[in-house]
């Protein structure tokens, strides 16, 4: 009797049956003979690319678990941020390479879990003062008035709200917002150890000098001083263990960015402007300082993008998507444009900035697609293993 090699599904195996097909069934069910196997299920799994890192979920470590019952496959997948904007993608991607099993897959279920990766680089590792914290971003704009510091803090609150662990720097030493913003207004710092408090309100960690000073008090420094401010709210504060800070900085490329940039390893900066040229212009000069002190501009953000009226028709006031076209020209990524919102304005006054993600479901999902589209980019960043220490150069 003549006998041929086959190979059964599971690790190459190879058996053997006769070529009397009358005897025996056809090679299709003989693959049955032996069950489904986890190990099957990874091998599916190795076809199926992060959207955004462009490799296998098997090789970015990012399967943690697969139980395969008889027909009944469940496999939990390990996200880069809790915030992941490809999340359902993901989850498609997923089920349909397992279905490629055929009749011996009955169900499938997807389970996800998140963990922020922390940059790789040494120089990181060895000077950053703040060794707890995973990713440090600052919140940068060329000018005032762009609303640099309402996207700081709803994108830290909305990260926290995805489940990351966040924390709040109010780096603008002259003129500190997040006192009205965040409805603390009155509270004030305790210490531990010689370490600052964070405030913890709307589910983040958050600090300002404006809390240490009376509310109409200017603050008239030089840039020593306010080097000094920067440093002890950065370093002094007891942030614990922190997936993301996000520093609002003053606008403009004056003391405060410098101090920062040679003080904490950034994982990238984003830039805020509105549509109209004016504000393009001096955003222009924020990117290129980010780029001259080797911060990577993780992306551009359109604030007051456009207004939608009460008869639900969209108007331009600023000239929409002006940002937009100076990120491609720049060659920087685009992280979305938030609409003039009269909520969002009423909000920040109030103190609730909660209340955008919880009271309009328009403005909370137009602010979720920025945040998700910003934790893709810092993902990417660090998988891309480009981190490096920012340096200065200074020339008479």
């Amino acid at each position: 009797m003549i006998w041929h090699l086959w190979h059964t599904r599971s690790m190459g195996t190879m058996i053997a049956r006769p070529q009397d097909s009358t005897r025996y069934p056809p090679f299709s069910n003989w693959s049955t003979l032996l069950p489904l196997t986890e190990q099957d299920i990874v091998e599916k799994l190795r076809k199926v690319n992060d959207p955004e890192l462009h490799r296998d979920l098997v090789s970015l470590d990012m399967v943690k678990k697969v139980v395969c019952d008889g027909g009944h496959v469940e496999v939990t997948v390990e996200l880069t941020t809790p915030a992941c904007p490809m999340k359902a993608q993901i989850e498609n991607d997923v089920k349909s390479a397992i279905g490629e099993l055929g009749d011996d897959v009955a169900d499938i279920k997807v389970n996800f879990t998140a963990n922020v990766r922390a940059g790789s680089g040494a120089a990181a590792a060895k000077n950053n003062p703040l060794p707890d914290v995973k990713h440090i971003v600052a919140v940068g704009a060329g000018k005032g008035g762009v609303g640099k510091s309402t996207i700081a803090v709803n994108t830290a609150v909305g990260l926290a709200r995805a489940g990351a662990s966040v924390g709040l720097l109010d780096g603008d030493i002259y003129g500190p917002s997040l006192p009205t913003m965040l409805g603390i207004h009155g509270q004030e710092i305790t210490a531990e150890d010689d370490k600052m408090l964070p405030f913890v309100v709307h589910g983040i960690k958050a600090m300002t000098i404006g809390a240490l000073t009376g509310a109409e008090k200017p603050l008239i420094w030089r840039g020593p001083m306010a080097h000094g401010a920067f440093r002890d709210l950065a370093t002094r504060t007891l942030w614990g263990p922190l997936d993301y800070l996000i520093i609002d900085l003053p606008p403009g490329t004056g003391d405060v960015p410098l101090t920062m940039s040679q003080l904490l390893p950034l994982t990238g900066a984003v830039v805020v402007c509105t549509p109209q040229r004016v504000a393009q212009d001096d955003a222009r000069r924020a990117v290129r300082m980010f780029q001259q002190l080797n911060v990577d501009v993780l992306g551009i953000i359109e604030n007051m993008s456009y207004f939608i009226g009460d008869d639900g028709k969209e108007y331009d006031i600023f000239g929409r998507g002006g940002a937009q076209v100076m990120a491609a020209e720049m060659d920087v990524p685009y992280l979305g444009g938030v609409p003039i919102n009269m909520r969002l304005r009423v909000n920040s006054d109030q103190g609730n900035p909660t209340a955008n993600f919880e009271d309009d479901a328009q403005l909370g999902a137009e602010l979720e697609v920025v945040i998700k589209n910003l934790a893709g980019r810092i993902s990417v960043h660090v998988m891309s293993e480009q981190h490096q220490q920012p340096t200065i150069s200074i020339s008479e």
